[in-house]
């Protein structure tokens, strides 16, 4: 009989053998843990870790190098933590790195990160197992309150001055009265926009119908003026015209009876001394009535 190597239980064995092995990789892939490179490890000490955990991430100017990989503790010691970090062999730490334990995130995660100057190739360096230096680093919410309560500050005074400015001006006085004057206004302004409104829909089409009748008038004008015989009127005018220098020249001459009297001197005398007479008899007549007139109501007597 063929004897049997693969029994059921050396399979189950095998699976269990292989379910270890996954579940401890797995375990380790999640936290970060690379089992297959080698790594350094490096302590610290902490009075308070402020919520620092195993497997927290290690950053080299926010590089991830490493992780926490163990937290002890002796609370009667005043340094009461102890943490174990491991970095990546490659990683070289001189004398003055200092592990630095700050807030990760918003959220209040820690992580350390190792702070040092640029390596010198005769610096000395941390050998691994050894206790580093630590400190705390100033926390994200700190460094926003840093910043921002100053100018939170300084815009509360801006707004507190604001706020004094506008109250002096809604409680000054001529701010009423300035109302006052722009409430008359704006009413006047309803009344006069009513007033145009009722222009606007009674007067205006009524001037629009007489502008539209004097367009009409002009053009029949215009039609009528375009039907006048210019020609002929111009040249009825020059004949006139014509006719008017002639009798002008006949006047200024000697010739006929008008330019006679205006142009005969004795004519002009012989006028002014008949005139001058004629003025003389009727002042005479005015004094002497009697030389001239015989009045009697028993008859005249002869002398």
């Amino acid at each position: 009989m063929r004897k049997k190597y693969f029994t059921r239980e050396v399979k189950v064995g095998i699976m269990v053998v292989v379910a270890v092995f996954v579940l401890y990789f797995g375990l380790n892939y999640l936290k970060g843990i690379d089992i297959f490179s080698s790594k350094s490890y490096y302590y610290g000490r902490y009075e308070n870790l402020g919520g620092l955990v195993a497997s927290s991430p290690v950053y080299v100017k926010g590089f991830k190098v490493g992780q926490v990989e163990q937290i002890s503790y002796d609370f009667s010691k005043k340094e009461s933590f102890v943490i174990k970090i491991s970095v990546s062999k490659d990683i070289k730490l001189p004398r003055d790195t200092k592990i630095e334990l700050y807030d990760e995130g918003i959220m209040g995660g820690k992580a350390i990160q190792l702070v040092y100057e640029p390596i010198i190739l005769s610096q000395i360096m941390h050998q691994p197992g050894d206790t580093i230096q630590t400190q705390i680093g100033a926390g994200l919410m700190a460094k926003i309150s840093g910043d921002l309560v100053p100018k939170i500050e300084s815009i509360s005074t801006q707004a507190d001055s604001l706020i004094r400015s506008v109250r002096t001006l809604v409680e000054n006085k001529n701010l009423t009265k300035s109302m006052a004057s722009i409430e008359h206004t704006t009413s006047d302004l309803a009344v006069s926009s009513s007033q145009l409104k009722k222009i606007m829909n009674n007067d205006v089409p009524h001037i629009l119908n007489n502008v539209n009748g004097l367009t009409t008038d002009f053009k029949q004008i215009s039609g009528n003026l375009k039907k006048i015989d210019y020609q002929s009127t111009f040249a009825g005018i020059d004949h006139t015209i014509a006719n008017l220098n002639l009798i002008s020249e006949k006047m200024n001459g000697s010739e006929g009876t008008i330019g006679l009297l205006l142009n005969n001197k004795d004519l002009y005398i012989n006028l002014s001394n008949t005139a001058s007479n004629a003025d003389k008899l009727l002042i005479d007549l005015q004094k002497n009535p009697k030389r001239y007139v015989h009045f009697s109501l028993f008859g005249s007597k002869t002398k």
